[in-house]
C-alpha cells in the first residue's frame, strides 16, 4: 500500500493569466503529456513566482525553465514560453538558485512578453510534473484567469515509485474523457518503466553512457550526426539522413520519454536528465558534433515554374530576415545616437569640428559603415557559411583601400569603361570593375544584399572544397581559397549585378514618392502593417537601412511612414484599453499600447488587434491619416527607430527642421484618428467571447523549432 506523505499538494499559477488545459498547448510533447501530466497558463503579466513549496532542482542556462521538487517528492518542472530556448536568456531574470528553498507564491524572476512576442514566440507556459508515472496520483486543475501565486490546481500524491502494474495512472479532471493511461500514444511509456535497448556490442557502458550508445545507434550511427544541442527536455539531433533514424529502437532506449520529428530536427525528449545525456552523446560523437547546426534546407521543392518562383521568394525572405534580426536592435540604438548627435550639435553643446563630435559620430556610423562585415556574419549563420570567413569577405568589402579608389574627387581615380549609368573604374588581372562610387567613395561600405550573395556563395563553395582538399590543411586552404574567390566573384561579377538591381528598386520607390509623397504616405500608411502579418516587410528592411547608411543621403522617407503605422497599431490597442471592462484585455492592451509607441508592434498586433472585431481596419486608418500628413508635411527621417521613442531620427545633422515638427503633427493626428475609429467602430464587448486564430505567417524557413 502507497505510504502517502502528503496526499494533496496545491499548485499555484506562476503568472498571472489564464489556466488552459495541458492538451490546449502549441506543443506536441507538452500536450501529448509525453513529459508528464500539467496545464498551461496564458500569461499576461511578467511576474514568475514559484508554483509550489520545495526545493529548486533545475535552472536552465537560458532562464527559460525551472524545476523544483517538493516535500512530497513532486518534481515540477515550470516551462516558460514555447519556442523560447532559442532566445538565449534575453527576455527571462531568474533569481532563484539551485538548491533554493522556495514557498508557494514567492518571486522567482521576470519574463519580458514583449520581447517574447517580438521574436515571434508564444507567452505560454506550462507546468508539468516530470515524474507523473512514479508520482502522481490524480490532478484536479481549474480552468480560467488566475493571479500569481493563487491555487490553479491540486495534486493527490504517493509516496512510493510506482512500476509496472503497480503504478496508478494520473487522471486529470479538467475534461469529462480522462486521457488514456501509460503507454497509449497520448502518454508513452515512461522512460523509467522501459528496459534500455540491447547493445550490438558489449562495450561495458552503464547507465547514461549506455543510454547515449543506445541513442547514437537508433538515430543511424556517429556518422549520420551532423550536430546535436539541447533545450530542457529534448536532445535535438541534425542529421545527415533521418530515414536511418529508427523511432522505434531510440524509444526503446533508458531515459527516452519519445521522439519526434521538427523543424529539421530528429528530437529526442528525455526529460529532466537532459543535460546529462546531451553531454554523454557529444563525448561519443565527433568533435565538435555538440554546436548549433545550420538549417537543413527543403526537401519538398517546387514542379512548375509558378511554384519555384514562390519557393526562391520564400527562400530570399527567409535569409533575408535570418541575417537582419539579429541586428535590428542596433542599427535602431544607432539610430537613435545619430539624433542625440544631432540635438547636441543644434544647441551648441558639442562643435561640429570637436575630437567629441567626432567620436560619437564614429558610435553611431559604425553600425550602418561596416554592415557588410556585421551582416556577412549573421548571414553566414544562416546560410551555414564559416561566419568569420563571410566577415572577411565583408571586410574586403569595405576596404579602405576600395573606397578611396572609388572616391571619383580622389587622386589616381580612373575611368575604364562605361555601360549604361555603369562605370568600370578599376580592373582585377585586366577584368573591368565597377566599383560603387557615391558622393566621396564607398566602394560597398554601408551594402546589405551583396555580401548576403557572398554568403550564400560561400555555403556552396566551402562544402566543395572541404571535399577535396586534404584534411590536414583544410584550415589553412579552404579559408584562402574561399576569401579570394568570393571576393573576386563579387567584385567583378555579381556585386555590380546586385547593386544595379537593388538600386532599381529603391529608386523606384523614391520615385514614387518624389511624384506624389502625400499619396505613397495614405497608401503605405494605410497597408504596411499589411505587409509585417506576411513577413513581406522584411523585404523593405535591407531597403531602408541601405539607404540611412548611404554616405550621399542617410535618409528614408519610406521609414517616416512606417513610423506612422507603428504607432497607429498602438493606438487601437489604447482604444480597446480605454473602453473595454474586460480585465484580462486591459492587462493585455496596456503593455501593448507602449510597446507600439515604441516600435514594436507584435504584442498589439497578434495579441488585440487582430484577434477581435475590426480594430486592425481601424487602426490601419489612422495610419493612413499619419502617412498622408507625413508626406503633406514632406517628413524625412534620419535614423532607424522610429515612433515616439524614435523622435531624435527625425533631428536632421542641421537640428530641428519642418520634419521634426511635421513627425508630431502627424503622430498626434494618428493617434487621436486610430483611438477615435477603433473606440467607436472597431470592436463590441462581446467580440472579446470569440477570438481569431491568428498566426503570424513566416516566409522562408528562419530557425528551428524549439522549446
Amino acid at each position: 500500500m502507497s505510504d502517502i506523505r502528503d496526499p494533496e499538494v496545491t499548485i499555484a499559477s506562476p503568472v498571472n493569466g489564464e489556466v488552459i488545459d495541458l492538451a490546449d498547448v502549441p506543443d506536441p510533447v507538452f500536450s501529448s503529456k509525453a513529459v508528464g501530466d500539467g496545464f498551461g497558463i496564458k500569461p499576461v503579466s511578467g511576474n514568475v513566482v514559484s508554483p509550489v513549496d520545495g526545493t529548486v532542482i533545475m535552472v536552465a542556462d537560458t532562464g527559460h525553465a525551472i524545476a523544483f521538487e517538493t516535500d512530497s517528492g513532486l518534481e515540477v518542472l515550470l516551462h516558460l514560453g514555447i519556442d523560447t530556448v532559442q532566445l538565449k536568456g534575453e527576455p527571462f531574470a531568474l533569481k532563484a538558485s539551485l538548491g533554493d528553498r522556495v514557498r508557494v507564491g514567492q518571486s522567482i524572476g521576470t519574463m519580458d512578453l514583449d520581447a517574447i512576442l517580438k521574436k515571434g514566440k508564444s507567452t505560454t507556459s506550462i507546468v508539468v510534473f516530470t515524474n507523473t508515472d512514479t508520482r502522481l496520483v490524480s490532478l484536479k486543475v481549474t480552468l480560467g484567469m488566475v493571479d500569481a501565486g493563487k491555487p490553479a490546481a491540486r495534486a493527490e500524491v504517493t509516496n512510493e515509485a510506482a512500476s509496472g502494474s503497480e503504478a496508478a495512472p494520473a487522471e486529470a479532471s479538467t475534461d469529462p474523457a480522462s486521457d488514456s493511461a501509460s503507454g497509449s500514444p497520448d502518454q508513452p511509456t515512461p522512460a523509467a518503466q522501459r528496459p534500455a535497448a540491447a547493445s550490438s556490442a558489449d562495450d561495458g557502458l552503464t547507465g547514461l553512457d549506455a543510454t547515449a550508445r543506445d541513442i547514437i545507434a537508433g538515430i543511424g550511427g556517429a556518422d549520420n550526426v551532423r550536430s546535436v544541442i539541447h533545450c530542457i527536455t529534448r536532445l535535438r539531433f541534425y542529421l545527415k539522413d533521418e530515414s536511418l533514424a529508427d523511432d522505434a529502437a531510440v524509444t526503446e532506449s533508458a531515459d527516452v520519454i519519445d521522439v519526434a520529428r521538427a523543424g529539421g530536427q530528429y528530437q529526442v525528449v528525455i526529460g529532466p536528465k537532459v543535460a546529462q545525456v546531451y553531454n554523454a552523446v557529444v563525448k561519443q560523437l565527433p568533435q565538435g558534433s555538440g554546436e548549433d547546426a545550420p538549417e537543413e534546407e527543403e526537401r519538398e521543392r517546387p514542379t512548375t515554374f509558378v511554384g519555384w518562383m514562390k519557393y526562391g521568394f520564400s527562400s530570399l525572405i527567409g535569409v533575408i530576415t535570418g541575417s537582419m534580426i539579429p541586428i535590428i536592435g542596433v542599427l535602431a540604438a544607432s539610430g537613435i545616437l545619430k539624433g542625440i548627435l544631432a540635438l547636441l550639435t543644434y544647441y551648441k553643446v558639442v562643435g561640429d569640428e570637436t575630437d567629441t563630435y567626432k567620436f560619437i559620430d564614429a558610435m553611431s556610423s559604425s553600425m550602418f559603415y561596416f554592415l557588410p562585415i556585421i551582416v556577412g556574419f549573421t548571414a553566414a549563420r544562416r546560410l551555414g557559411a564559416n561566419p568569420i570567413v563571410v566577415a572577411i569577405i565583408g571586410g574586403v568589402l569595405c576596404f579602405p583601400t576600395l573606397v578611396a579608389m572609388s572616391n571619383p574627387k580622389g587622386e589616381g581615380y580612373h575611368v575604364i569603361a562605361q555601360l549604361g549609368k555603369t562605370v568600370f573604374n578599376a580592373d582585377f588581372f585586366g577584368i573591368p570593375v565597377a566599383l560603387p562610387t557615391g558622393r566621396e567613395g564607398m566602394a560597398y561600405t554601408s551594402t546589405i544584399f551583396p555580401i548576403i550573395v557572398a554568403a550564400w556563395l560561400a555555403s556552396r563553395l566551402e562544402p566543395w572544397l572541404e571535399r577535396w582538399i586534404p584534411a590536414v590543411i583544410q584550415s589553412m586552404f579552404v579559408p584562402l581559397l574561399e576569401i579570394f574567390i568570393v571576393s573576386a566573384l563579387i567584385l567583378v561579377v555579381f556585386g555590380p549585378i546586385v547593386m544595379f538591381f537593388s538600386g532599381f528598386i529603391a529608386n523606384g520607390i523614391n520615385s514614387i514618392i518624389t511624384f506624389n509623397y502625400v499619396f505613397a504616405g495614405l497608401v503605405i500608411g494605410a497597408l504596411y502593417q499589411s505587409l509585417v502579418i506576411f513577413g513581406l516587410h522584411w523585404a523593405v528592411i535591407p531597403i531602408i537601412a541601405a539607404q540611412l547608411a548611404s554616405s550621399g543621403g542617410g535618409e528614408s522617407r519610406i521609414n517616416a511612414i512606417v513610423s506612422a503605422t507603428m504607432i497607429a497599431q498602438g493606438a487601437g490597442a489604447l482604444a480597446i484599453w480605454v473602453k473595454s471592462k474586460n480585465p484580462r484585455i486591459r492587462q493585455l492592451a496596456g503593455p501593448a499600447t507602449i510597446s507600439a509607441m515604441c516600435g514594436v508592434t507584435e504584442p498589439a498586433m497578434y495579441g488585440l488587434n487582430l484577434k477581435y472585431g475590426r480594430v486592425f481596419i481601424t487602426a490601419s486608418i489612422g495610419g493612413a491619416v499619419g502617412g498622408l500628413l507625413t508626406g503633406l508635411f514632406n517628413v524625412n527621417m534620419w535614423g532607424f527607430t522610429g515612433a515616439f521613442v524614435g523622435f531624435p531620427s527625425f533631428i536632421s545633422k542641421q537640428g530641428i527642421d519642418s520634419s521634426f515638427t511635421g513627425f508630431w503633427i502627424a503622430s498626434l493626428a494618428t493617434v487621436i484618428v486610430g483611438f477615435l475609429c477603433t473606440y467607436f467602430f472597431g470592436f463590441k464587448e462581446s467580440d472579446f467571447d470569440a477570438e481569431r486564430e491568428v498566426k503570424k505567417v513566416r516566409l522562408g524557413r528562419r530557425e528551428p523549432v524549439a522549446e
